[in-house]
């Protein structure tokens, strides 16, 4: 208890906050991790079909795992952690949210000043004229969807082997650069360039806030690593 106590005595000082979050957090709703498995796709990686060849070979295969991670996105809510972020964004002068989930649920919490690493399951890109747009049904009625202008639609995330959306990273790096606290929350720390913030911030004089149900490769030179559900320790940090 002594960890958390001086952790939100440190989070209550700074005026400047960045937060990194993971999957973690989403679990915490119920969302499956992105590598777990179950049902249709238990003879796939989900590294097999979240690339850009995935989709050139079979892009219905690829938009049927898609729809099942809508479908199992769509029956979640935010927990308890993304409404404490809502009300610390509310609450710091200077706040940036990175986040590696593509799932929209902080967005259903409220955040605003959010930048998304991987990008969102809810919205599509077009193959062909490069349209950008939200569709926020869970089941599409006709797989592989298509844009208006008749190209082949695909989901607007990063996927592997695909660069960050442009700048994004920039902007990244300069929230925790100049965050006083830098809160690290679900990540497992092994998913690059998101995980080079961690040690970017402390370099950068950040006092790095860990929270993880278990223990990362940064838990052992962070500042603070609390260890348990996001849920229960992030409110109480506030």
């Amino acid at each position: 208890m002594a960890d958390l106590d001086q952790a939100r005595r440190r989070l209550a000082e700074a005026q400047s906050v960045a937060v990194l979050t993971g999957a973690g957090i989403s679990a915490e709703s119920g969302i499956p991790t992105f590598r777990g498995s179950g049902g249709l796709w238990k003879n796939y990686r989900a590294e097999d079909l979240a690339t850009p060849e995935a989709f050139a070979r079979d892009p219905r295969l690829v938009w049927e795992w898609y729809n099942w991670r809508r479908e199992s996105i769509a029956k979640a809510a935010p927990n308890p952690a993304h409404q404490a972020l809502v009300k610390l964004e509310i609450d710091k002068p200077h706040f940036t949210l990175i986040t590696q989930n593509v799932d929209g649920l902080h967005d259903l919490a409220g955040s605003g000043r959010m930048l998304k690493l991987h990008g969102d399951i809810w919205r599509m890109r077009c193959t062909s004229c490069g349209s950008n747009w939200p569709d926020r049904r869970p089941t599409l009625p006709k797989l592989p969807p298509h844009c208006a202008c008749g190209g082949l639609a695909r989901p607007g995330v990063v996927w592997f082997g695909e660069p960050l959306p442009e700048g994004i990273m920039k902007e990244a790096e300069h929230a925790a650069a100049s965050a006083h606290v830098f809160l690290v929350i679900g990540t497992s720390a092994v998913v690059y360039p998101a995980a080079g913030l961690v040690p970017f911030a402390k370099q950068s004089g950040a006092s790095v806030i860990e929270i993880n149900t278990e223990s990362t490769a940064f838990s052992g030179s962070v500042d603070f690593a609390l260890q348990g559900p996001a849920g229960e320790l992030l409110p109480k940090l506030l």
